[in-house]
């Protein structure tokens, strides 16, 4: 009983002083828990709109109870299903061609043996993330405008007539699915040059007196490698599907694709502050952070079967 209870005041010792110890990280993570308290976690009780008759006189808790009502006439809309169609098909798409490029440039960056060429392109790369889309969208709007438009200026000239890139829906996304890779690449291909530089030169050193040559060194060693840091990214990136940025759609958007422009941020926007609709916009956003949460929970249980999930 002594040895007993000697062991559990031990064990109390232990505890104590490895708090102490960690009393200045938890001071500087306690800043952290604030924000998310504050701007991530509180907000979360505003969704409950989303099953009230809201109002600005009797608030969110004293508003009238409706039940699914907001959900049922939100998926009654036809223009419901296109809006969510466009969110869908403009996520995936980005998911599909943007995710697998900074992997691609990553590699290609890691084989350049020039460091000046190499760093200068790492810097060009990178730079599009510091800007804001307002900017980025009055780049590509200088580029591809009909009137006044740098490529459209080539074209006219060998052509005779502009071609309208942002009023043709296809062209649309595919200027779209451009400018989202050629902001957020550089960023992604640092994350990735961090994993590939990690790895252990003898083995490629191995793979090549063993005859391997780039490309087999690259997808029996180098792409193996960064496995686990491609499906991390590749599971939160898939949390974002139903997410299109608001800024990037919003500033290249224009009212002749709407067709296809339109996606949940913007209806949220212009349904929920514009409309003055809250209790709507609530139920889809709600919906989307649904249907984010799922598409994260199955890709991550998809990794885990391979040994390889996040959480």
């Amino acid at each position: 009983m002594n040895e007993e209870m000697i062991r559990k005041n031990s064990i109390k010792l232990k505890r104590k002083k490895r708090f102490k110890q960690n009393i200045p990280l938890l001071l500087i993570f306690f800043p952290v828990i604030i924000f998310y308290l504050t701007f991530k976690y509180a907000p979360i009780m505003g969704n409950i709109i989303a099953f009230k008759e809201y109002n600005f006189f009797d608030g969110i808790f004293g508003s009238p109870w409706v039940g699914f009502h907001n959900f049922e006439l939100l998926f009654t809309q036809t223009q419901t299903l296109n809006i969510i169609r466009n969110t869908l098909m403009l996520s995936v798409l980005q998911l599909v061609f943007g995710f697998p490029a900074p992997i691609i440039l990553a590699i290609l960056l890691n084989e350049v043996r020039k460091m000046f060429f190499k760093r200068t392109i790492q810097t060009i790369v990178y730079l599009p993330h510091f800007f804001n889309w307002v900017i980025i969208g009055g780049i590509v709007l200088t580029l591809f405008s009909m009137e006044s438009g740098f490529i459209n200026h080539w074209i006219e000239r060998w052509t005779g007539e502009p071609y309208p890139f942002l009023y043709k829906p296809l062209s649309w996304i595919g200027v779209f699915i451009s400018s989202g890779i050629w902001k957020e690449m550089g960023f992604g291909t640092i994350i990735y040059l961090a994993v590939i530089g990690m790895i252990n030169p003898s083995l490629y050193e191995s793979a090549s007196i063993d005859g391997a040559n780039k490309f087999r060194q690259i997808w029996h060693i180098t792409l193996p490698q960064m496995r686990p840091t491609i499906i991390i990214l590749f599971i939160l990136a898939t949390g974002n599907v139903m997410e299109v940025g608001f800024d990037q759609v919003y500033m290249l958007q224009n009212p002749v694709v709407s067709n296809v422009a339109e996606v949940i941020s913007t209806y949220i926007y212009r349904v929920g502050l514009l409309g003055a609709q809250f209790s709507l916009s609530a139920a889809m956003g709600l919906f989307e952070a649904l249907v984010g949460l799922v598409l994260v929970l199955s890709a991550n249980w998809i990794a885990r079967k391979f040994d390889q999930g996040l959480f």
